[in-house]
């Protein structure tokens, strides 16, 4: 029986388990760094596993990992839990309809991503139980990537340091492995404090902060004409001293996320919106306090690990969907609007032709396998993924768990991440990054090639985004 074979039967042989942690953690929708009851889950998994568990990695109650074996090679795998605020959602249902009105949903499918990895770290536990082979396998429970960068955390205490390779994968509508970097990212908060007045007897008495909050604004967005244009940089007012206008507001804050195809442009620009917070308080005679909540790097394809994850994913081939996650696709394409379908041709167009692709945007789930390419571009997007590969060889595929034209961040999404069409998705992705694994155990000269790589991008050094006195918070 061949190597593929053997991973095949290991995941398929836990498929039901893995489907159960899936769901569990679906059920327990959570924000970062507040996932306790989705990494219990987690943990008890790998413990049911025969994973060796240790929790509060980086001095973070759920960051956790679960090892098996010792020695080299290190193999890796990286999950998430993590879910998004206001995406509450019925399960497998194809209109909006809350669990919990304005409650947390999984809108971003990371309970497949959690659930998946680890399928594919137990997969690879087992194989090298049966072949009798040398090395480690790491399974690490990774918090808050939607707004927390667990992982930068992480690396930036030195969770990674001793892992040869890094694998893991995204919920998505297609099946490939990344090729393109992602936006690197500071999040800042720019609190203003000012002098409350009666707005009509006395208003020379006050202090404006919330004059203060958008005059950064209006700098900022002079600011715009005179950065890279890859930059992005996006604003929301956290506080902004209350509701009554007849009352100096002596309180403001605007929360900032920075974004560049580099970490080092992020660099560039960030004290420059600086200036833009302390010309603004200048102006009003406010206070201004700057506090950086957290930041992420770019992330970096490496070639060696990504074109192995793409043999692996061409040599198990196309997804081959049931019956049932077919017909579940045709009723959840009726929620589409023709935006999300525009949407969707745009995402198939990058790997056929524009007219295959507006053909087959009606299919709904696309079982075929794209092979990898190396993209000199970022996404629009971000991910705490960026640390882990500045300091292991790093390589993540997407897997169809959910319908061509699937709005990210969305109570679609929320509704397919716990349906079969996901299970099957999810199922998928743990036996490519399994397979993966095996190619790197059983031609070590990749490992040494890929960290060669490695080192010529970043010259082994990494810079974490986040200043050392920053702690993780919700």
């Amino acid at each position: 029986m061949s190597s593929k074979e053997k991973i095949i039967n290991l995941v398929e042989s836990k498929k039901d388990f893995f489907a159960k942690v899936n769901d569990d953690v679906w059920a327990t929708p959570e924000l970062g760094f507040l996932e306790f009851e989705s990494a219990k889950t987690l943990m008890k998994a790998l413990d049911d596993q025969g994973f060796k568990v240790e929790k509060g990695l980086a001095g973070i109650e759920t960051a956790f990992k679960g090892t098996w074996g010792s020695g080299k090679p290190v193999i890796s795998f990286l999950g998430e839990f993590d879910a998004l605020p206001s995406l509450s959602q019925e399960a497998s249902c194809n209109v909006k309809k809350p669990v919990e009105e304005g409650g947390n949903g999984h809108g971003c499918g990371h309970c497949n991503l959690g659930a998946g990895s680890m399928a594919a770290a137990t997969a690879l536990k087992e194989y090298m139980e049966e072949n009798n082979l040398p090395g480690t396998v790491v399974y690490f429970g990774c918090p808050a990537e939607e707004s927390g960068c667990g992982k930068t955390f992480m690396a930036r205490e030195g969770v990674f340091d001793d892992v040869d390779i890094a694998l893991t994968w995204h919920p998505g509508s297609t099946n490939s492995v990344w090729g393109m970097s992602s936006l690197a990212n500071i999040v800042v908060f720019f609190h203003f404090k000012g002098v409350t007045a009666h707005a009509a007897a006395v208003p020379h008495l006050g202090r404006s902060a919330l004059d203060a909050a958008e005059l950064m604004n209006v700098g900022v967005n002079f600011l715009r004409e005179h950065v890279i244009p890859e930059a992005r940089m996006h604003y929301a007012f956290t506080e902004v001293g209350g509701g009554a206008p007849n009352v100096v507001q002596d309180r403001a804050t605007v929360l900032y996320y920075i974004r560049a195809p580099k970490t080092e442009q992020v660099m560039d620009i960030f004290p420059r919106v600086v200036k833009c917070a302390e010309g603004a308080a200048h102006m009003t005679e406010t206070e201004l306090t700057v506090e950086i909540k957290t930041a992420l790097s770019d992330y970096i394809p490496n070639d060696v690990v990504s074109r192995a994850m793409s043999d692996a994913m061409l040599e198990i081939g196309p997804i081959e969907f049931s019956d049932e996650a077919k017909a579940f696709a045709k009723e959840m394409y009726k929620s589409l609007t023709e935006a999300d379908l525009k949407s969707g041709i745009g995402s198939l167009a990058g790997n056929m032709p524009m007219e295959e692709a507006v053909k087959r945007v009606h299919e709904a789930i696309i079982p075929d396998v794209f092979p990898y390419k190396r993209l000199n571009y970022a996404m629009p997007g971000s991910t705490d993924v960026g640390d882990v590969s500045y300091v292991v060889p790093t390589a993540q595929l997407s897997a169809a768990t959910a319908i061509i034209g699937t709005p990210g961040h969305s109570w679609q999404q929320t509704a397919q991440s716990k349906s079969v069409l996901a299970h099957e998705g999810t199922n998928y992705a743990a036996k490519v990054m399994a397979l993966t694994g095996v190619k790197f155990l059983e031609n070590p000269e990749l490992i040494v090639k890929a960290r060669e790589e490695l080192n010529a991008v970043t010259g082994g050094v990494y810079n974490c985004p986040i200043p050392k006195d920053v702690k993780p918070q919700p």
